[in-house]
């Protein structure tokens, strides 16, 4: 039995040939694109698509959905390799990624869904997918999340008016799935901008380009010690020139940056001496060893910065020889975070859709504080913001990242709300 919230029904029940939904995270849109396909191959000879950005993509998010949903109107088995199923009514629906779209040429199509439109290269549509849909009068739905003033922003815009043409743009919470008391809960763990987006469905300007827009020297600076009633966190970024480090603390849901380490053509053991002066005051004053907390850079476990041994190696043994002064935890992932849930988590303390700011750095932490005035995303040759962080300058970027391997390791993004997603604007 096919169950569609009232919001999904209004897309549902559109006659228009072409639909255009921009809807928040977990508002449904998945599920109505797989009953929509069902509707479409209802009839002998029809063919369908489902195009996710990646094959693999397609296959995680779409796969066992659509399996659940047809079981009863199989023909025969569905085929695994190619994610086709063929149903008794004699239409085909197949599962495809727009990752090799000219992949995709030929097929003459009776409906199309084209999800998560932000994250697909405009030309799937334009010179692949649409022309199949010629000969058969087809029609297609897209789907998907905003992404920043990009090509999906420029087709919402564009069809506007056009008789072929129903666009919709719906809330999270008018998607009727999500509780308003997780909704409360994702304002507290989201930035303004990217809660705007993912919940509220709203496009939001990206063309300053800033990478920690949510930075306010008012409102993030102000002074900061040492308590010792808290453990203390290093976290190191491992490039060589300069090589740098944060020292801070933090307290239940707040974060204090209480230093940062700055060395110019540097490498691990200098860092870890240096480190040892900054906290003596603090060691001295403390009758225990300090509970410490390390985090950083995950590939520096196979790098080297001196030696031949690996940056990690040699700082697990120079805290062996310290356990009179730390009582050492290694938070350290096995492999770094996506930049933009990394860049979305740190935003995310310095303020979030609730207005709260839980990110706070000492005035002398003066490189640090650069870094998130002045850090941008890459361009293109056209301007186009791009999933990539400018590190053209050798100074900046590297104390930003320490920060954001320790902020991302503590503070992640709910896996319940899928915000990992290909990282393209």
């Amino acid at each position: 039995m096919i169950r569609l919230k009232p919001s999904q029904w209004k897309v549902f029940n559109c006659d228009s040939r072409f639909r255009d939904l921009v809807a928040g995270r977990r508002f449904g849109k998945t599920y109505l694109a797989l009953v929509e396909l069902c509707r479409a191959v209802w009839a002998p000879g029809r063919l369908a698509w489902y195009v996710a950005p990646t094959y693999k993509q397609g296959k995680q998010i779409a796969w066992k959905p659509l399996k659940d949903l047809t079981r009863p109107y199989w023909a025969s088995k569905p085929n695994e390799t190619d994610l086709r199923i063929e149903l008794v009514t004699g239409g085909t629906i197949c599962l495809r990624g727009a990752d090799n779209y000219d992949s995709l040429r030929g097929s003459g199509l009776d409906m199309v869904v084209v999800d998560e439109y932000a994250s697909i290269d405009p030309e799937a549509w334009t010179a692949v997918l649409r022309p199949a849909l010629s000969d058969r009068r087809g029609r297609a739905l897209f789907s998907g999340t905003p992404r920043g003033y990009d090509h999906f922003y420029d087709l919402y815009q564009a069809v506007q008016g056009d008789p072929e043409w129903s666009t919709f743009q719906f809330t999270t919470e008018e998607g009727g799935n999500v509780s308003r008391e997780e909704l409360e809960s994702a304002a507290h763990l989201l930035d303004e901008r990217t809660y705007r987006e993912e919940f509220l469905a709203s496009f939001e300007s990206r063309t300053s380009g800033i990478v920690y827009y949510a930075f306010d020297r008012a409102g993030n600076v102000q002074p900061t010690s040492y308590d010792r009633r808290l453990p203390l966190f290093w976290s190191l970024d491992f490039n060589v020139n300069p090589m740098c480090s944060v020292i801070g603390q933090r307290d239940a849901e707040m974060v204090y940056i209480l230093d940062e380490l700055v060395l110019p053509d540097s490498n691990t053991l200098a860092a870890c001496e240096e480190f040892l002066k900054r906290t003596e005051a603090w060691v001295r004053s403390s009758n225990l060893p300090i509970q410490l907390n390390l985090y950083g850079d995950a590939t520096g476990d196979a790098r080297k910065t001196a030696g031949s041994r690996t940056d990690w190696q040699m700082i697990r043994e120079l805290f062996q020889r310290y356990r009179d002064r730390f009582n050492t935890s290694f938070l350290i992932g096995s492999s770094n975070p996506l930049v933009r849930d990394r860049t979305n988590c740190v935003n995310a303390r310095l303020r979030n859709q609730a207005g709260l700011r839980r990110l706070f750095l000492d005035p002398h932490c003066k490189e640090l504080i650069k870094d998130l005035e002045r850090v941008h995303w890459k361009t293109d040759p056209n301007g186009n913001t791009l999933a990539e962080i400018d590190k053209s300058d050798p100074a900046r970027t590297h104390l930003s990242d320490a920060l954001g391997y320790m902020i991302a390791k503590d503070f992640s993004m709910d896996p319940a709300f899928d915000f990992q997603r290909t990282p393209l604007f």
